[in-house]
């Protein structure tokens, strides 16, 4: 049974950082690709970008330079780490393994705001 769990999240000033964590059970971590997405108060779920099963990332766009994706298969452990953070960065984080969140855990919240 695949199990996520995410965390690292929290309360951040613009303009700091976070790395969250996607911790996985129940399959083989190391042959699956893994989506990081984000949803927003009263938003839908946005997909935030993706690693596979090489170390290759893709990110949305306007993220792309702030963000990155990385990944331990010796912990069946991924990572999102995040710079620059802005208040519209507010939202719960979640990790799947696939675009569209199916399998997503409960998620990380992640607050910026002075």
């Amino acid at each position: 049974q695949v199990q996520l769990v995410e965390s690292g999240g929290g309360l951040v000033m613009p303009g700091g950082s976070l790395r969250l964590s996607c911790a996985a059970t129940g399959f083989t971590f190391s042959s699956s690709w893994i989506h990081w997405l984000r949803q927003a108060p009263a938003k839908g779920l946005e997909w935030v970008g993706t690693i596979n099963t090489s170390g290759g990332t893709t990110y949305k766009h306007y993220l792309e330079e702030r963000i990155t994706i990385t990944r331990d298969n010796a912990k069946n452990t991924a990572y999102l780490q995040i710079s620059g953070l802005k208040p519209e960065d507010t939202a719960t984080y979640y990790c799947s393994t696939d675009h569209i969140g199916t399998n997503k855990g409960e998620g990380t919240q992640v607050t910026v705001s002075s």
